[in-house]
């Protein structure tokens, strides 16, 4: 099995992206992966650890440092019936190979009439909280969001992480998977074999009755403490994992909201044109009447990231600030 296992009940975040691919590349002889560093090197990461002795360098292909070369590289593969499996070492860098992935990727199967389709994974660690400094630390699935023809994955956990890699991979469509870099030391269940998770399917990870908080990867984390520290004030938040903004589950928020009548949506993109603004716009559009109070958005403020852990902090959404945000609509 790739990479190196915990015991075998858990696995941690790092080791089930390998263990999601490993199982994806041995289901299907056309799944490749390429990157820099990803083979010998197990990843700067170390989230492809154990690929390279498995499968070896006909599918494990290290690359030079180079994004453009990496993604123009792998949609052309797909455009020729290989499945590739792409990565982006920090998802800041995706901004290199921009044109790609918003001007190529993403309109070829339109642009072709479903002649040509790109079934290409890009894969990159995102988000902030270790201290990487600006360059290094951004959560930028809402520049994807902006971008018609992507589907964007975020996993919370290492189950989703494998069960949302083995729908990404098999997707027709060109998927943008995100790891949180500061989930990677995470641990949660080893899924079994088979396992897979359906795009777009958002999952309830809490139940509750007095508000919606509405989160994707590490903000699921934070916002499952708020709902601790809000019980002991007698609010039952309910939460809820978004897991993919593309295709989004509105349906599930929907119907949580229409439970609690309250929604806080909680974000590391910016505030400034962050995912939780689209949410919010559909809320508002088709379930206005369910709600008792305003919707609040929590979500970093609108400024490079910090280096400084404290001043990094400030930034970032934290379970304060969630916990303040909830008070705010459960008194109104």
């Amino acid at each position: 099995m790739a990479g190196v296992k915990t015991d075998s009940g858990t696995i941690t975040y790092r080791e089930a992206v390998a263990e999601g691919i490993a199982r994806e590349m041995r289901r299907d002889p056309t799944v490749i992966c390429l990157g820099e560093d990803i083979g010998p090197a197990g990843g700067v990461f170390k989230t492809t650890a154990g690929l390279f002795e498995e499968f070896g360098p006909q599918r494990i292909w290290d690359t030079p440092i180079s994004e453009q070369a990496i993604v123009g590289a792998a949609m052309g593969a797909a455009m020729t019936g290989i499945r590739p499996v792409a990565e982006i070492m920090f998802s800041d860098f995706l901004a290199c190979c921009w044109d790609y992935l918003a001007n190529e990727i993403p309109k070829v199967r339109y642009m072709t009439g479903g002649q040509v389709t790109v079934p290409l994974v890009i894969r990159t660690a995102n988000g902030g909280g270790l201290g990487f400094g600006a360059q290094h630390s951004q959560a930028v699935e809402n520049w994807a969001l902006a971008i018609p023809g992507l589907k964007i994955v975020a996993p919370s956990t290492p189950a989703d992480v494998i069960g949302l890699m083995a729908s990404a991979i098999r997707s027709d469509d060109p998927v943008v998977f995100f790891e949180h870099k500061g989930l990677f030391a995470s641990k949660g269940p080893r899924p079994p074999e088979g396992h897979h998770v359906e795009l777009g399917r958002a999952a309830v990870v809490r139940e509750g009755t007095d508000v919606t908080l509405l989160a994707l990867a590490s903000t699921v984390h934070t916002a499952l403490a708020a709902a601790d520290r809000l019980a002991e004030d007698g609010i039952s938040a309910e939460v809820v994992d978004l897991r993919c903004l593309i295709p989004m589950d509105l349906t599930t928020v929907l119907a949580s909201v229409a439970k609690t009548s309250r929604l806080v949506t909680v974000e590391e993109n910016p505030y400034q044109a962050g995912w939780g603004a689209t949410v919010v716009s559909v809320v508002v559009d088709e379930g206005f009447h369910l709600l008792d109070a305003p919707v609040r958005r929590v979500a970093s403020a609108n400024v490079p990231l910090p280096f400084a852990d404290a001043l990094e902090n400030e930034v970032m959404p934290t379970a304060d600030k969630v916990v303040a945000a909830v008070r705010s609509v459960a008194n109104f």
